[in-house]
């Protein structure tokens, strides 16, 4: 056999190992956008030390709604962030796309209109759990709803959304 035909066929023989050997793969991801908010769906979901059950649990969250950044996928498993910088892995079924906010900051004033100069409707404590209604493309202001109250906070104010984000 020459040289240049040795060479082709350990070629193709490492290709056809590569092909036939799923766990050398890519993890299966959902195809969103990484890093990503989302929030907690479940009244109780575990913070694992790695993406599956057989992985200690590092922490329990039992705050329905609460804010959480995706910033890593394996097949249903989202490695996340919270508002602290905790890390650690959570099965998708506890997580859902709607938006939620972490109030940031001392006695944040949620205002009637997205103007600081408008009336306001209610001074809101740290971590406390917003509603994400809408935000608008390049505005600095977020329209939440907390308890029933609907109006606007300032972005620098929320953990939870991106600063150029725009959600409808």
């Amino acid at each position: 056999m020459s040289f240049t035909a040795f060479r082709i066929a350990a070629l193709s023989g490492a290709l056809l190992l590569f092909a036939a050997a799923p766990s050398l793969a890519a993890p299966e991801q959902s195809g969103l956008p990484l890093p990503r908010f989302v929030s907690l769906r479940a009244d109780k979901a575990n913070l694992r030390a790695g993406p599956g059950d057989q992985y200690p649990i590092q922490w329990i969250y039992q705050r329905p709604g609460m804010p959480l950044e995706v910033v890593a996928e394996y097949f249903n498993w989202r490695r996340v962030r919270d508002w602290q910088g905790t890390e650690g892995w959570m099965h998708a079924s506890v997580l859902t796309g709607r938006r939620y906010a972490m109030v940031i900051g001392d006695g944040r004033t949620v205002r009637s209109k997205p103007d600081a100069a408008a009336p306001a409707m209610a001074t809101v404590e740290p971590q406390v759990i917003a509603r994400i209604r809408q935000c608008r493309a390049a505005s600095p202001w977020c329209e939440v709803e907390i308890k029933g109250i609907r109006g606007w906070l300032q972005r620098s104010s929320l953990w939870g959304v991106y600063p150029d984000e725009v959600i409808d």
